[in-house]
């Protein structure tokens, strides 16, 4: 299980890109105009590998057409009104239940703690987070 801090702001998908000499991880312009991060400010940054890997040699690699959100023709995992049972992780900053489903795609679950692993509804989709509502709060009790 990932340990997700409780002050992470936002989750995307980017390249990184060299430029004069430097690496630039290039952070979508929704992030800023939506609040969650600031222009000029300081954040930690993990980097995980993308799972994409490529068939003719078998290596991973980003894929070139990330930039700040899923791959062009490439959608999230999930869809709208879709039930899944996930494994809530970590609780985000407004005590929502956080979730990671294929390809580290966040699922953000109201009234959902650490541990639980409740069957959601998909009510919202967007490119790198989706918000659920509870359909059954712990599956495994079943």
């Amino acid at each position: 299980m990932v340990d997700i801090s409780d002050s992470l702001h936002c989750v995307f998908s980017a390249n990184i890109r060299s430029r004069d000499g430097d690496y630039v991880i290039e952070v979508p312009s929704t992030e800023i105009t939506k609040g969650t991060i600031t222009p000029h400010g300081t954040y930690r940054v993990a980097l995980l590998e993308s799972p994409e890997t490529n068939e003719s040699d078998g290596t991973n690699h980003s894929n070139e057409s990330h930039q700040g959100t899923q791959a062009e023709g490439s959608s999230p995992p999930v869809t709208k009104n879709e039930i899944r049972d996930v494994t809530i992780e970590a609780r985000g900053d407004k005590g929502d239940g956080i979730a990671k489903v294929e390809r580290g795609y966040v699922v953000i679950v109201p009234g959902a703690h650490p541990g639980d692993q409740p069957t959601v509804k998909i009510e919202q989709v967007k490119p790198n987070v989706a918000f659920a509502s509870i359909v059954d709060l712990d599956s495994r009790l079943h």
